[in-house]
């Protein structure tokens, strides 16, 4: 009898210990190997151990951005060739795939052909990723404090609660900035970024949401190099990226901004781009160009081109579309237009 309880303890203590090794195997033996599939780390700083079991040692670190080999790979970790021919581990979780990288260089590569909108930093430490989303892939983790510069701006509904029940109410929305900080481009949640306004002109946004400025030209006061704004404003709610304008020129004489142009209702989107160039079919002196990008009331997408010239800023007219860089054919001014200049001269005189 004690034998025959010996012989099944013996089969359950053999049947666990089987268990335990594939589990081991599973977790911690290699899944497959692969020829040097190249990777990149993720975190700020990355730990490479030596195993993968339990009891381990670290014996390295990489640093975001670092280009590895992978050579193998378990359920949560993969193996990685090292210098000097030594192997480590790494966590699976802090490396990005190649395929995914290109994709995150080839945003970095297209915010090269327009300015930034705007520059701040970030307000903790946040995640940097490839599209604008919760739960979009992610490519960097961004230090607090972190000065990034702003492309673009995107608004998108939050997705909903694992098991929360239907309210009935609309989808709450995030917010979200298309970022450049240093060599990496994503998507950062907006309330983790705030902005930093230029001193000159941080006193005109009180009572307005300041959330774009362009230098247009910078003039000499007395050898001090003085930058001239583009300002946009959201005033209120609305999907738009700005809806109001303003234009700051620089009074010599009195060594102060006066505001040169305002414009509201507007429908605008990012990008604001500004270039500095000679039309004579508009002014003979060289001046800057800045084109907004807006939207009608009947959903027509367009263009609409001003120049500043000298201290007065003037609508110089429209383009189709948002994709032409085409400079508008000249037309006659419209009695707002006009209005509009004129009140422009006089806040200029002021």
């Amino acid at each position: 009898m004690r034998c025959h309880i010996k012989l099944k303890i013996f089969i359950v203590l053999l049947l666990l210990g089987a268990a335990a090794a594939a589990y081991y195997r599973v977790i911690y033996g290699p899944r497959h190997a692969v020829e040097g599939e190249p990777a990149y780390v993720l975190p700020t700083s990355l730990e490479v151990m030596d195993t993968t079991a339990p009891v381990r040692s670290v014996i390295g670190h990489f640093k975001a951005g670092d280009r590895v080999q992978v050579i193998g790979r378990t359920a949560h970790w993969s193996k990685i060739q090292m210098p000097h021919d030594e192997m480590g581990w790494v966590e699976s979780k802090g490396l990005l795939d190649a395929v995914t990288y290109q994709r995150g260089e080839t945003l970095l590569k297209s915010l090269e052909t327009f300015p930034a909108q705007a520059t701040g930093h970030t307000s903790t430490t946040t995640n940097l990723r490839l599209d604008p989303g919760r739960d979009s892939i992610v490519l960097s983790e961004l230090a607090e404090n972190q000065p990034v510069e702003i492309f673009g701006r995107r608004v998108v509904d939050r997705p909903p609660a694992a098991n929360a029940p239907p309210s009935g109410r609309a989808h709450a929305r995030d917010v979200w900035y298309l970022v450049r900080a240093h060599s990496r481009a994503g998507w950062v949640l907006g309330r983790l970024v705030d902005l930093d306004v230029p001193a000159g002109i941080s006193v005109y946004g009180e009572g307005v949401n300041m959330v774009a400025w362009i230098v247009l030209r910078t003039v000499d006061d007395g050898g001090k190099a003085v930058q001239e704004y583009l300002v946009a404003d959201r005033i209120g709610g609305g999907d738009f990226d700005f809806n109001h304008i303003r234009v700051f020129t620089w009074w010599v004489k009195h060594h102060k901004y006066v505001t040169a142009y305002v414009q509201s209702n507007l429908s605008g989107y990012f990008p604001i781009v500004s270039r500095q160039m000679t039309d004579p079919a508009y002014y003979a002196q060289p001046s800057p160009y800045f084109r907004l990008h807006l939207v009608g009331a009947d959903g027509r997408h367009y263009q609409e081109v001003y120049g500043l010239f000298d201290t007065i800023v003037r609508e110089v007219g429209t383009v189709d579309g948002w994709e032409s860089a085409a400079m508008p054919s000249r037309r006659p001014p419209s009695s707002a237009r006009r209005e509009r200049h004129r009140q422009a001269r006089r806040r200029t005189r002021r």
